[in-house]
Formats: structure tokens, C-alpha cells, sequence
């Protein structure tokens, strides 16, 4: 991506500087109701035209170009690269550079550094010369940056298996780890599901430590490459990083000593754990990344290319690419078709389509046999819950999505089905399971009960991304809502959620976006769950949300909040408007009671009038979270569910109301 104009990779932009499809003035009531139902009908045909013939939706999943990169060194390390990939993956990836030399993890973003020395490898790899023009300006702004030794770990991981990074400059993280019970300190399951899938098999990778002959050299990207690794100081012993920096060298000491039988049995139970894990589709829980290394794992303990397991992911790996009409390659870190065609479904019953359209029966039809019944990871928490409940990809039975169940009740209730007995009999599953899921404090997570661990993100090997799952406001806040709907307002269960959500409110009005960006997120997500669950619009959290959404609403009418918002307080609730913040905001003012207030007005115009011709929206930025600070998303679908729900809402009102059996 080449840097932006605008100002964006600098500081906030003034909201009158923002950009504007709109003149700010906001047309009468009863023009923008009529410009409304005109989206909304565009934006319905778009949207059914969209659909699989097997009833599901699907929009790219856009990240940054490290999944290109490591999809790359991957082959290298494997002996299976190609040439079509090689030029493909290259073409994509020389693409999204910036004019400074480098690459971004999100649309308008700043350099990031560890993205930056990924790409530039994986262009080497394609044939890319240290002394082309992109290239040096690339190796500069690294080397500028610290080089290197200042990446992440798991960037000097992926350069250690080439030589590049020696093993033992990197945290110790040993594959006894598995036999720890779940009791103790940092066993597996202290660690998020994303987190464990990864670490598990790198905990194999760690022990093995393997060489592959580098094709190249990489001194250019050091300070020094006499010197690519200089000491640094140990944090205090009293501090948390001290005490953790101290473990990792008692565990690199354990590392020359460790017992050649404990360790094997160790690999053993690892890779056991592993192949257990992997889904019908050959992939493991539906993520690129722990596919990745799962596979390098494996083939470390001698599990050859050709044998049925290694094949299966080997070619599930290929179903993560996209490639484009120009001859790129991207390659998606997760597909997410459930959760897109549950959203999708929600937006067109409440854009008015009907309740037993032939688009939505099929849905409902792919979605209930996309149910999962059979225990997973969850359970090591919740031994005598029995299952039920949707994942977020088409495959990944072992970590199925408490957000995911909760969206896709709601779509199910929506929909008129000629087997209302099969639609009731999964919603209780799914409602047993979400209830059976509450965490300690009231709150859910995302796909564990009390994943709150403070250890696991101490680690020096977790320094990138979010490794444990606390209950967060969002997912929280759409299983309220479920539950309000479910006709479950006033069980102990849904008002401890409420009491939590309450106390999570910030002190601006706004909640935190862990899952979307950001507040904009958080805040559309819990308005409409304290409303459905009888919360008054009048109720102080809710005026202080409404409040604070007309406070940082964008003078062309739109809402937008920039990425950098998780860890800049200057960015919260700022940035250029995008379809889907402006949607979320609205269907948080449509919940309060804010119909026919002007900040409502002027959004609805902004949706109306940003529509492409064919009913779409465009929507460059990045709107979607993976780890906050780290991790960000482009879902495309997004730009398409969220506002043709919003002006759904608007023209026909609020979906139902709790307690009702509308389409059952």
C-alpha cells in the first residue's frame, strides 16, 4: 500500500478535513427515508447475487502481507516452491509497499517493522535485488529501525530456520510444556485457542532447531552484521519482564540438559495433540497460521510430505489463496463464512426481505449443518457442558466461536424455515452452550470460559498479539442480546452479563472494540444488547453512548475510527467515515431512540449517498481486529452487511421485539 495523502499516517485529521462524499448539510426526513429504501433495495439485490449456490456468504479476509511471506519462506523451507506462486505471491506483496520502502499491517497505517523485513525476504525469494530501488529503500528504513535484532520473535523464527537468526537468540519455549497439568502456571490451556494451535508445534520447532541452507545473505538488513544481535540489559528481577527474561534463560539452560527421553516423549505427545486437531479439510481450526507451523512441526518428526496427514494440510494451505484478476496472490489468514453468512442473513430479514425467501431457507439450511455437537478444546474448562454451537470457518469442529453462536441464533430466529422443530432443537443447543460458556465474572470470552490467565502474554517468546481470551464488551454484548431475544432478559445469567457490560462503560460513554475498530465497535455492539434486554433509552450508560457517538461523528455525516486508536488516545473515535463504523453507529442510535435525530439523518445520507451503483460500498480501511495493536482486518463483507442493516432498521424499525416469534 502506498502512503496516503490525507495526513493519515500522522496524526488525526482535523474532522472538518475529513473526507466527504456529502456536503454536510442534511436533507430533509423524509428525503433521506426515500434515499433509504432506495440503498436498502440496491443493497438487498447486491447482497442475494453474492450468495453461494450452497447458501453461504463469503467476502475476502485482507490482513497484511506477512501470511504472503511466511506462505513463501514456507515453501522454501519445504523444497516446494514454485515459480507461478513465486511470481504471483511477489506481484502481490510489491504492491502493497509504500513509498517510503515500506509495508503497513493496516490501509493507511505506518511502516511496521517486522512486516517490513518479512516482505522484503519474501521478495528476495521471488528474485527482487538488494539494489533495486524499492528494495534499498526497504533494507534503509530497517536497518534504520534497529534491524533485525528489533524484530518480533516470531519474525527472527521464521529467519532462524534459514540461518539468518541463531537459535539461541530466541526465547526458549520447550515441548515438555504439553505434560503440565491445567492447573498449573502456563500449561496449554492457559493460552487462547489461537495461541495454543500455534504454540504447540512451535514448541517441536523450538526443540528441533532446524537449518535450512540460505539462498542469500540478509547482513543488509542488520546495523551491524558484525555485530547483528547486541546484548541488551535484563529488565529488574522485581519487575514482571525481569522475572520472566530470567525464567527464559533457566529454560535455554534446560535445554542442553534436558532428558533425551522426557523430551521425545514430550515431541510424541505434541505431535499427537496436533494431527488430533486437524480438521476434515486438512487444516488445523480454520487458520492459516497454526496450519503453518503445524506442518513444519510434523515434518520436523519425520511425518513425510506424501503421508495422508501432511498432504491434507499441505493442500489446505491452498485454499487460503486469492487470487486476483491481475495474476496476484493474497493469501487470507482465515476464511469466515459462517460468521459472514449469519450477518448477511440478519441484514436482509431486516432490509424487509421475507422471512421464508428461498436465500435465506438455504442459509438456515447450510448454517444448521454447519453445527457442531461434539465436545472440543472448550471442554477442558466446561467437562460436563454438552455441546452445540457455530465456529467462525467452514471447518473447525474443535473451536467452535461463542460471538459466532450467538450472531447465528439470531439470524436463525429470523427466518421462516419448513423445519421449525429442527431450527428450535439447534438454538437450545446453542443457547445451553453460550449459557454453559459464561465466564467467572459474568462476561464470555470469545471460545473459552475464564481464559484469563496474566502469564501467558509475560512470556518473551509473546511478544506479537493477544494470547489469552478475557471476556470482551462485543462478544459479550451480542450473546446479551441473543439471550434478550431468546426471551431470557430476566434470567441471573443475562443480568450479570448486563451488570458486567455497565461496568465496562469507559468514562467518555463508548466501550472497547476488541473484535472490531474500536470503540466505534464496542459501543455499536452494546447499545442495541442493553436496549433488547430492557435497558431504557433513557438510562444514563445509554445517553452517555448516544453522547459520545454524536460527539465524534464526522462533519460529512459518516463515522471512522482508526486502527491506532487501541494505543494512541488521540485516534479514539477518529478517522475517515467507512461504512461499516458509520453502520455500527447508527444501529447503536437506532436502539436508543434516536431515529429521527439529526445525527441519525446525516448517517443514513452518508450510507445512502457513498452506494456504489450496484448497491455496494467501498470501504478501504481496515475495520476489523485480530490482536488489537498487532493484528487488523479488512473484512470484506463487512461494508455490505453492516450498512444495509442499518438502513434496514431505519426504514422497517428495530428487527423484533425480545420475547417475539417472529419467523419461528
Amino acid at each position: 500500500m502506498t502512503a496516503t495523502t490525507d495526513g493519515s499516517t500522522g496524526a488525526p485529521r482535523p474532522r472538518a478535513a475529513a473526507a466527504s462524499a456529502t456536503t454536510g448539510v442534511a436533507p430533509g426526513a423524509d428525503a433521506v427515508l426515500d434515499a433509504a429504501r432506495q440503498a436498502a433495495e440496491r443493497g438487498v439485490g447486491h447482497l442475494l447475487a453474492r450468495q453461494d449456490a450452497q447458501g453461504w456468504w463469503k467476502g475476502d479476509l485482507e490482513t497484511n502481507v506477512t501470511m504472503d511471506a511466511e506462505d513463501l519462506m514456507l515453501r522454501q523451507f519445504l523444497g516446494i516452491q514454485d515459480e507461478k506462486t513465486l511470481r504471483a505471491a511477489g506481484l502481490f506483496i510489491r504492491g502493497e509497499q509504500r513509498d517510503d520502502g515500506t509495508w503497513a499491517t493496516f490501509y493507511g497505517g505506518p511502516g511496521e517493522l517486522s512486516t517490513t523485513i518479512e516482505a522484503y525476504v519474501a521478495l528476495r525469494l521471488a528474485g527482487d535485488r538488494p539494489e533495486d530501488a524499492h528494495m534499498a529503500r526497504a533494507s534503509a528504513w530497517i536497518r534504520a529501525q534497529g534491524g533485525i535484532a528489533a524484530a518480533r520473535v516470531f519474525t527472527r523464527i521464521w529467519l532462524a530456520l534459514f540461518g539468518w537468526w541463531k537459535w539461541d537468540d530466541l526465547p526458549e519455549l520447550p515441548p515438555e510444556l504439553i505434560f503440565l497439568p491445567k492447573w498449573v502456571p502456563l500449561n496449554i490451556y492457559d493460552f487462547g485457542c489461537w495461541a495454543r494451535q500455534t504454540i504447540v508445534p512451535l514448541t517441536v520447532v523450538s526443540a528441533k532447531r532446524p537449518v535450512r541452507p540460505a539462498p542469500f545473505a540478509l547482513d543488509e538488513l542488520h546495523t551491524d552484521a558484525r555485530c547483528p544481535n547486541p546484548v541488551k540489559p535484563l529488565a529488574p528481577v522485581s519487575s514482571w519482564d525481569g522475572a520472566f527474561q530470567r525464567l527464559d534463560k533457566v529454560l535455554h539452560a534446560y535445554q542442553k540438559v534436558a532428558p533425551r527421553k522426557l523430551r521425545r516423549a514430550a515431541m510424541r505427545s505434541a505431535a499427537r495433540w496436533i494431527v488430533e486437531r486437524q480438521e476434515n479439510d486438512g487444516c488445523w481450526g480454520g487458520i492459516q497460521p497454526p496450519a503453518v507451523y503445524s506442518v513444519i512441526a510434523l515434518h520436523l518428526l519425520g511425518y513425510d510430505l506424501q503421508h495422508p496427514v501432511m498432504r491434507a494440510g499441505l493442500e489446505s494451505l491452498d485454499r487460503f489463496a486469492v487470487w486476483r484478476e491481475d495474476g496476484a496472490r493474497m493469501i487470507e489468514a482465515c476464511q469466515s463464512p459462517v460468521w459472514d453468512t449469519c450477518l448477511a442473513a440478519i441484514a436482509l430479514a431486516d432490509a424487509g426481505v421475507p422471512a421464508d425467501h428461498p436465500a435465506l431457507v438455504k442459509a438456515v439450511d447450510w448454517m444448521l449443518d454447519e453445527e457442531i455437537t461434539r465436545p472440543g478444546d472448550w471442554a477442558v474448562r466446561r467437562p460436563e457442558l454438552p455441546p452445540g454451537g457455530w465456529a467462525f470457518e467452514f471447518h473447525n469442529d474443535n473451536y467452535p466461536d461463542i460471538d459466532d453462536t450467538a450472531e447465528v441464533i439470531l439470524a436463525l430466529r429470523r427466518v421462516k424455515h419448513p423445519q421449525p422443530e429442527k431450527v428450535e432443537a439447534a438454538i437450545a443447543r446453542g443457547v445451553r452452550w453460550n449459557l454453559g460458556m459464561q465466564s467467572k465474572n459474568g462476561a464470555w470470552g470469545a471460545f473459552d470460559a475464564d481464559n484469563t490467565s496474566a502469564f501467558p502474554n509475560r512470556l518473551p517468546f509473546c511478544d506479537f498479539g493477544e494470547v489469552i481470551d478475557p471476556p470482551s464488551a462485543d462478544v459479550t454484548a451480542h450473546v446479551v442480546e441473543m439471550l434478550a431475544y431468546e426471551g431470557k432478559s430476566h434470567d441471573p445469567r443475562t443480568r450479570r452479563g448486563i451488570e458486567w457490560l455497565l461496568a465496562e462503560q469507559e468514562a467518555n460513554g463508548a466501550w472497547f472494540g476488541r473484535w472490531g475498530v474500536n470503540y466505534v465497535y464496542g459501543t455499536g455492539s452494546v447499545v442495541p444488547a442493553l436496549t433488547a434486554a430492557g435497558i431504557p433509552a433513557s438510562h444514563p450508560a445509554i445517553r452517555r453512548a448516544v453522547g459520545w457517538l454524536e460527539s465524534v461523528q464526522n462533519d460529512d455525516g459518516g463515522w471512522g475510527e482508526d486502527l491506532r486508536s487501541y494505543g494512541e488516545t488521540e485516534w479514539v473515535g477518529r478517522g475517515p467515515s467507512t461504512a461499516s463504523q458509520t453502520a455500527w453507529a447508527l444501529l447503536a442510535l437506532l436502539a436508543a431512540g434516536e431515529r429521527d435525530g439529526k445525527a441519525v439523518e446525516r448517517g443514513i445520507a452518508w450510507l445512502a449517498e457513498t452506494q456504489r451503483e450496484d448497491g455496494s460500498w467501498d470501504e478501504p480501511y481496515f475495520t476489523g481486529t485480530g490482536f488489537p495493536r498487532d493484528f487488523s482486518i479488512n473484512y470484506h463483507l463487512y461494508r455490505q452487511v453492516f450498512p444495509l442493516t442499518a438502513l434496514g432498521r431505519y426504514v422497517h424499525g428495530e428487527p423484533f421485539s425480545p420475547n417475539s416469534t417472529k419467523g419461528s
